[in-house]
């Protein structure tokens, strides 16, 4: 089947990596696996971050234009190259669809959503606008698949009685092949000045305003409640806010953290493979696909409570959670993990197990197979 794909947040190839973009490229991924031919229907991005009425307006415009644009070009040519099915992937109010629900009504296609997030409390604010085409993308969609638990029950309300829906958990294809943990610890050390006898915490994540940087802020704040007990922190990320994230640490004896950088999938492999726990204050997190990372790697994972981050952590089998935003906890679990390295390999060898049995690409791949065969079914 040909499918017309379209991420209004980010494209599949904006410079920036997020998990957001990775996400993207993993449905692509699963969708070409699944034996659909795949095209990238838009790279427009439909973001307002400010709550820029004017701006919403002019990108309504823009949208609503490109869609008929997009319609115009389908029509002058071949049959079998016109899009049967269009796939987007995570709109929301910040982030409306106006160019799905168009194309589809005026080529009679199926629309289907992935990752749609849907908040009434936004539905009069600032984004009003993006909240109400929202709920009209949601209203004529033929399928909406959900990651997130959380987001169900709000998308509900918005959906036509017909449209099939698909709850899967949040998958990553299997990560880069790495040397044995001990060759791994070794590089480490050498590359980054790390104790080989001390435990090793590491987390992973952009270095932006946010959600991001509130969540650095927490894991500062949570650091020198565990000053008496040995422990190095290995950071790996970027960003535009880098300068910001080192001031927050500065307070904590330099030679407890490292900086890593941005990382190759490859090199972080070989990072986590290294380290012994990983943990991340998860503030407003989805779900976090460095979490599903560290413990696809055999990391337990102390990280603060979502609804999505609940969905890959068990608590007290792959790891522990914790109250967001309260850095005692945060440390007070690390202090329980830190302490019992029997704890430690017995949660990691259960993450492991439990991402490859429950996350895996090839499981995705065929369920939103079966998925898209049972929404284009309904809608002949």
């Amino acid at each position: 089947m040909r499918i017309a794909f379209y991420a209004p947040m980010k494209p599949v190839d904006h410079p920036v990596p997020s998990g957001d973009r990775r996400i993207a490229r993993l449905f692509v991924d699963t969708l070409t696996a699944a034996g659909h031919e795949v095209q990238v229907a838009s790279r427009f991005r439909s973001l307002d971050i400010t709550g820029d009425s004017g701006r919403q307006a002019r990108i309504a415009h823009i949208g609503q234009r490109i869609a008929e644009r997009l319609v115009r070009r389908y029509k002058t040519q071949p049959h079998t190259s016109i899009p049967q099915l269009w796939f987007t992937y995570h709109l929301y109010h910040k982030a409306p669809d106006w160019i799905g629900p168009r194309v589809c009504r005026l080529l009679d296609i199926p629309y289907v959503i992935a990752e749609a997030s849907f908040s009434p409390s936004k539905a009069d604010g600032p984004w009003c606008l993006g909240a109400t085409q929202s709920a009209c993308a949601l209203s004529r969609a033929n399928g909406v698949l959900s990651l997130n638990p959380r987001d169900i029950e709000c998308l509900q309300p918005h959906l036509a009685k017909t449209a099939r829906q698909l709850l899967i958990a949040p998958f990553l294809k299997p990560l880069p092949t790495v040397p044995a943990r001990e060759d791994c610890r070794r590089q480490a050390v050498t590359d980054y000045g790390l104790d080989s006898k001390a435990p090793w915490l590491i987390c992973t994540a952009m270095m932006r305003t946010g959600d991001k940087l509130a969540s650095y802020q927490i894991l500062a704040d949570t650091l020198p409640h565990l000053a008496d007990l040995p422990w190095q922190l290995l950071v790996v990320g970027d960003g535009e806010e880098s300068d910001r994230v080192r001031n927050l640490f500065s307070d904590i004896e330099p030679s407890r953290i490292r900086y890593a950088g941005r990382q190759s999938l490859e090199s972080l492999s070989r990072l986590l493979a290294a380290s012994d726990l990983f943990i991340w204050p998860a503030v407003n997190e989805a779900f976090g696909m460095a979490i599903l990372e560290a413990q696809l790697s055999g990391l337990p994972v102390i990280a603060g409570y979502t609804d999505g981050v609940a969905a890959i952590v068990d608590h007290g089998v792959t790891g522990l959670l914790c109250p967001t935003g309260q850095a005692g906890s945060l440390a007070n679990a690390a202090r329980q993990l830190l302490t019992d390295g029997t704890a430690r390999k017995r949660m990691g060898h259960h993450a492991s197990e439990k991402a490859l049995r429950i996350h895996s690409f090839s499981s995705a791949t065929q369920q939103i197979k079966a998925f898209i065969a049972e929404v284009v079914g309904a809608c002949h």
